[in-house]
């Protein structure tokens, strides 16, 4: 057999030319080498995630987050703690103590806000000076995180998502682990939980009628039920918050009762909708949950549900970890160190509730978070040097930067199980 080979036209007039184009093509390829570091022949990152479950190579642009962090009386310094926490350039942060809060405690949390350079050089964080009276029951609540949402959308840059947090929040991640999971999702995506399986709660919650004196008064007081009942809606159909944990316990009359999930990680082009209303439906749910028990546990998810172009856009879980008692009782049982390990597994973001300087939160800074008392959680945005208890970001470099670490796998891991084809369209407005 013969062996295949290659041709080789030797005539005397092209050998010239060749062998000049080839040198110039060398020295063009080599120069490109040289003047371009970052071209495709930079060998790959081995990092951890160079190999990622759900992205490619190409890094898209870092969303930016819009952060609620609310409060009431004595919460200024859990609020303070969680803002040096969740901190990052990128984002905004809008904090509201309520007025039942003393004016000192207000006076003093704006005094931190302004006196740190780090917020003043960057001019992202906030901080209500009007405060709005919150009664928790009743829908003072849900008008208060509507006012602070209309002022983040008259902030000059314009933001991805909104995230509402209490004082007894904490994360349990980075925001550049955040930031870097959330760059790869739509950015029409929300994050809430929600059902229309609402059973006992038809009773509790549906047809009874509430008044919030909070609506008309300045000090807070109990709500109180109008003698009348009124029928379910005919034309549009109620969603609430459910304990993803509670399922189990849907035949109980206790349950329904008490579970309650009014955190939420919503889009901007929703928030938009529910603001300045093209469509009647936000402004006619508005009227409807003014009488509605925890209206903020299912203002947001009967509108998201009830509008053909958002109703596809919801993601069933609303990024929390929490713990309920067997059987629930009315608020979620205060997390500690035995939580620790099952709550770095979860993938979830944030978790509550906290104790007031639980030592569980220290651990969260040590292990997860890699801050010290008193100072910001460091990212890839922090240059300085962290040696003799310094800290890092009081030197800073570019805020589209982010560093991930390992722990943005157990998001990832969560994303994509809810982003799953099984689990996506099957539990959305169900």
């Amino acid at each position: 057999m013969k062996r295949a080979h290659i041709r080789f036209i030797h005539q005397k007039k092209w050998s010239t030319p060749i062998i000049v184009f080839t040198i110039f093509a060398v020295i063009l390829v080599l120069a490109l080498i040289l003047t371009n570091p970052t071209s495709s022949f930079k060998p790959k990152s081995s990092t951890p995630h160079s190999k990622s479950l759900l992205f490619d190579e190409i890094l898209p642009e870092l969303p930016r987050l819009a952060y609620l962090i609310s409060g009431t009386k004595n919460d200024g310094v859990k609020m303070k703690r969680l803002l040096q926490a969740v901190y990052h350039p990128r984002n905004y942060y809008l904090l509201h103590l309520d007025l039942e809060s003393l004016d000192s405690e207000r006076l003093e949390l704006a005094k931190y806000v302004k006196s740190e350079f780090v917020f003043r050089d960057f001019g992202n964080v906030k901080v209500v000076g009007k405060s709005d009276l919150v009664t928790y029951k009743g829908p003072t609540m849900l008008a208060s995180m509507l006012h602070s949402i209309a002022i983040l959308l008259k902030l000059p840059k314009s933001w991805d998502w909104f995230i509402n947090l209490s004082a007894s929040d904490y994360p349990l991640m980075t925001q550049d682990d955040i930031l870097h999971i959330f760059s790869y999702l739509p950015r029409d995506l929300n994050f809430l939980e929600h059902s229309s399986n609402i059973g006992y709660k038809e009773f509790s919650r549906v047809r009874p009628i509430i008044i919030d004196p909070g609506l008309y008064h300045l000090k807070k007081s109990s709500v109180f039920w109008a003698k009348e009942k009124r029928s379910v809606p005919a034309s549009f159909k109620v969603f609430m918050g459910t304990a993803r944990d509670l399922l189990p316990f849907l035949d109980t009359r206790i349950l329904y009762a008490c579970i309650r999930s009014e955190w939420v990680m919503l889009s901007r082009p929703f928030l938009e909708f529910c603001i300045w209303g093209w469509d009647n439906l936000p402004r006619t749910l508005l009227m409807y949950y003014t009488n509605f028990l925890y209206s903020l546990e299912g203002y947001f998810h009967t509108i998201v549900c009830n509008h053909k172009d958002y109703q596809n856009t919801t993601v069933n879980h609303d990024l929390h970890y929490i713990k309920w008692d067997n059987p629930p009782r009315q608020y979620p049982i205060n997390l500690t160190l035995k939580h620790f390990e099952d709550m770095i597994q979860s993938g979830v973001p944030f978790a509550r509730t906290f104790a007031t300087n639980d030592p569980v939160l220290d651990k969260i800074d040590k292990e997860i978070l890699r801050r010290s008392h008193g100072v910001f959680s460091p990212g890839a945005w922090c240059v300085g040097t962290s040696s003799l208890g310094k800290d890092p970001c009081i030197v800073y470099g570019s805020i589209d930067a982010v560093k991930p670490s390992a722990g943005s796998r157990n998001l990832e891991k969560l994303v994509l199980k809810l982003l799953d084809t099984e689990n996506f369209r099957s539990r959305q407005c169900k």
